[in-house]
């Protein structure tokens, strides 16, 4: 494999083994919040017990987060230094906030809420879990931000250096001029122009308009999505394990009640996930049609166009072995697509006459045109599917997300369903442990949901790092060998490998562990036994 191809590996299994960890830390830190402002409101030392033992969990998955993190920051300038340095300008501005201010206000803060239980007020307690829930998810704005600029660039302009003589004269930086005859300035760019790699050394993207690279056309839909995956990440391990707990006939009342607010928590975010869903599809499709076509493995353009369901999407080649088109065959809802991109639903008749392009017109012939002047028609089609992601792969991984997110709606909703009905803790039923124990296996769903996400956004952009503006194959590092990519590689999967199994253990000693089961007053630090009521505040069984 070239340097390309395992620099894109490399990158790919990095995030995604680093992604695991920031979402339960900032559902978990939400849910940190919930508990403890019912400890305040109700004074019951179950809440206080609950807060303790959650935090143990949230900082586990806090440290190793940090720790698979660090990485990536060391790919942009080893592998990836000509992406780097033609949109450091822009990429640096939300990474530099997240440094100093997210991350800072998260960490500043976390000793108070780790180790703060014996030395500070409850409410002074609570406020440092505030600022830390309020810093992990204010880390993920800025890192959305960057990320959904690359999808959606705005804000900016391109500019280039060039040598400028006493004479006023702007020469390109490869002209030979002698020592002291000129001088290097940065002139804006055309807006119409299309990067060369010939002048990467010397184009680079700058920002405009703080706000409008902030705010670009992705990044709110975006950051919604995102939050709500991490959201739900956060309930399911709660629900996980007071499932578990439950089963096992262990720290019960802990159970029930930590099951009950992840279950609100999780069905309330997995709801909103639907809606947030809906809302980003459709700026896909307004802004990425390529993408939209992508997923769906739509190749003509059509009203009524339909939403697959289940499916499969193959590659259609030609005798040379060239992409020609794609072969789609998959179970669809005719029109519901179409409804779904113009998303008027009070009159789905008119809605499903919306036309969606499909790929046999994406990207068009004058973007094509524009990057091959000389190109005939016939040209201009076979060059088409060089804009395309990797259909086949796409199409599966958009499709496994939705039915995980599904899924998720189902499981909670059911749950919620059986708690009202006073059956969800009668262990004396079979099929209310077999319940139980999909209760527990569930903590896998979120997670396959959002790397499933997170793969089917950043697969969909390709062959484009930074859309339709920078190549990813133009953003290599020109130094760095294929060799070196795939030890690192290596390197990487070994090191990861030991710390995933270093953070199962502790996880599995910190679960066997558990929580304290006694509720008396004496748990408590001696400064917060004065706030509590024992005869007083329900808890949720009550």
């Amino acid at each position: 494999m070239d340097v390309e191809i395992l620099s894109r590996i490399q990158f790919a299994f990095t995030i995604a083994f680093h992604y695991i960890y920031p979402t339960f830390s900032i559902g978990l830190g939400l849910f940190l919040v919930i508990v403890q402002l019912f400890w305040l409101k109700t004074r019951r030392p179950i809440y206080h017990n609950m807060a303790r033992f959650w935090t143990r969990i949230f900082g586990l998955t806090f440290a190793v987060g940090v720790a698979s993190g660090i990485v990536m920051e060391f790919e942009f300038g080893t592998n990836w230094a000509t992406y780097s340095r033609f949109v450091g300008d822009v990429f640096g501005s939300p990474l530099a906030i997240e440094g100093l201010y997210a991350f800072f206000l998260e960490s500043g803060f976390l000793a108070v809420l780790l180790f703060g239980w014996d030395k500070v007020g409850p409410y002074t307690h609570f406020f440092a879990t505030l600022m830390v829930c309020l810093g992990s998810h204010f880390s993920a704005v800025w890192i959305v931000v960057a990320n959904s600029w690359m999808q959606t660039p705005a804000g900016y302009y391109l500019a280039e250096k060039v040598k400028v003589t006493a004479d006023g004269l702007q020469h390109p930086m490869t002209a030979d001029l002698a020592a002291g005859t000129f001088t290097i300035k940065e002139i804006p760019l055309p807006a119409d122009y299309i990067v060369q790699p010939e002048h990467l050394d010397n184009v680079r993207a700058v920002i405009t308009d703080f706000w409008g690279m902030v705010l670009n056309p992705s990044s709110v839909d975006r950051l919604i999505h995102v939050t709500l995956g991490c959201w739900l990440a956060g309930a399911f391990l709660v629900i996980s394990i007071s499932s578990y707990y439950l089963l096992r006939k262990r720290h019960t009342q802990f159970a029930k009640t930590s099951l009950k607010i992840a279950l609100v928590f999780g069905t309330v975010a997995s709801l909103l996930q639907l809606w947030s869903a809906d809302s980003t599809a459709r700026g896909v499709a307004e802004n990425q049609p390529v993408k939209l076509a992508a997923i769906e493995g739509l190749a003509e353009s059509q009203t009524e166009a339909p939403l697959g369901i289940v499916g499969l999407v193959t590659w259609e080649k030609d005798a040379e072995g060239n992409i020609i088109g794609i072969n789609e065959s998959s179970i669809k809802i005719k029109g519901l697509l179409s409804i779904l991109v113009d998303g008027d639903y009070l009159d789905m008749e008119k809605a499903s006459q919306t036309e969606v392009k499909g790929l046999y017109e994406l990207p068009s012939d004058e973007f094509i045109k524009a990057r091959h002047p000389d190109a005939t028609p016939e040209e201009i089609a076979k060059l088409r599917p060089d804009y395309w992601p990797n259909v086949p792969v796409v199409f599966q991984t958009y499709h496994i997300m939705i039915a995980c997110g599904m899924a998720l709606i189902g499981i909670t909703v059911l749950a919620c369903v059986l708690w009202k009905l006073g059956l969800l803790f009668n262990l004396n039923k079979k099929w209310v442990r077999a319940f139980l124990w999909l209760l527990v296996i569930s903590v896998f769903i979120p997670q396959i949901a959002n790397q499933a996400g997170w793969f089917t956004a950043e697969m969909g952009r390709q062959p484009w790092i930074v859309y339709e503006v920078l190549k990813t194959s133009e953003g290599l590092s020109q130094a760095v060998k294929a060799h070196q990519v795939l030890s690192s590689l290596i390197g990487f999967f070994l090191i990861y490998t030991l710390l995933f199994f270093v953070f199962l253990y502790t996880l599995d000693r910190k679960i066997k562990h558990g929580p304290k089961d006694d509720e008396s007053i004496e748990v408590l630090p001696e400064r917060w036994q004065k706030l509590v009521k024992i005869e007083h505040g329900p808890t949720l069984d009550e």
